[in-house]
């Protein structure tokens, strides 16, 4: 009797064991999921990595996170077929930390300075949104920094590696399109940026707005309803003065690119392009305030409110548009 009970207490002991080990393992599995990834760039010296991610966690006040290095592969893996041409070889220096967040809560991107110096030369903040819109991320705070002075294009490697290694693989047709766009963006950005009247708010504040229409029409959306989409958006943007007509073209391509790529097909595409235009115009309020006052309506405005006065002049009353 007392060698069964024994037995007994040996198999429930063991019972719970493997309850409890189920359940850690859940658990760790939960929290995977959800900890901050922390991408630093193969090419960084010790104190550089040590430097990069206390500069990159400095918000998270001790919580945990991972780290995972990003090498010349990483960059042939998710850039190449965007039209880079990396080796496995390449050195990589800018880093970044995903951190999930809240749903509803978008996708927020923070460019921080390495040791007080913002080292992120070419791509901006609302330039990483957009791109990390279309690469079908949601929900996010994206951090990024360097050690040394580089444009920040390969930053979105670790971002999307991050994201595979949280078991969440992006579509690489929607990472070239993003990749695309983020070029794009940034190369007419650079050849505007000395004019008046031009913002790169502006300009990603109208393509945030192009996509939040395209989603409406759906996946079926035509080319032609996407070049009046990009035509009326750059109208609202006041910036029918400083785009021109190739860089115009440009902007259309990519939004097809876009389209082709299957992001409009994610039911949160719309509702997170929405949040990301007032998130730019929120962070940009000296420039959107002035959109609305009389001096600053675009042509089309101007050009209705000159055929609404004919027409009260001709017929000498009040006129209401319904």
């Amino acid at each position: 009797m007392k060698k069964i009970l024994i037995a007994f207490l040996a198999i429930l002991t063991s019972g719970f064991l493997s309850l409890a080990t189920f359940a850690n393992n859940k658990t760790a599995k939960a929290d995977d999921n959800n900890t901050p990834v922390v991408t630093l760039g193969t090419s960084l010296t010790s104190s550089q990595k040590q430097g990069t991610i206390n500069t990159l966690t400095q918000s998270l006040n001790g919580a945990n996170y991972t780290t995972i290095t990003i090498t010349g592969s990483d960059l042939v893996k998710y850039l190449n077929p965007s039209g880079y041409d990396f080796t496995n070889n390449s050195g990589v220096w800018s880093s970044a930390m995903v951190q999930k967040t809240n749903s509803g809560s978008g996708i927020n991107v923070h460019i921080l300075p390495y040791n007080g110096h913002n080292n992120i030369t070419t791509i901006t903040a609302n330039q990483y949104k957009n791109a990390a819109l279309t690469a079908g991320i949601s929900d996010a705070d994206i951090y990024v920094t360097s050690a040394t002075p580089i444009d920040g294009s390969g930053a979105l490697a670790g971002v999307y590696a991050a994201y595979a290694k949280n078991g969440n693989s992006l579509n690489q047709s929607q990472i070239n399109a993003a990749q695309t766009e983020m070029n794009t963006l940034s190369k007419i950005t650079n050849q505007n940026k000395s004019k008046e009247g031009y913002s790169d708010a502006q300009l990603n504040n109208a393509i945030a707005g192009a996509k939040k229409e395209m989603a409406k029409q759906g996946q079926n959306i035509s080319n032609s309803q996407i070049r009046d989409i990009v035509n009326n958006q750059i109208n609202i943007n006041h910036l029918g003065d400083t785009i021109n007509n190739d860089q115009k073209e440009q902007i259309i391509n990519v939004l097809i690119k876009v389209k082709n790529s299957g992001a409009l097909k994610d039911k949160n595409f719309q509702q997170q392009a929405g949040q990301l235009t007032d998130q730019i115009q929120s962070g940009a309020k000296n420039i959107f305030s002035k959109f609305n006052t009389p001096e600053t309506r675009n042509w089309f405005q101007k050009l209705i409110d000159s055929i609404v006065n004919w027409f009260r002049n001709i017929f000498g009353g009040a006129i209401i548009l319904k």
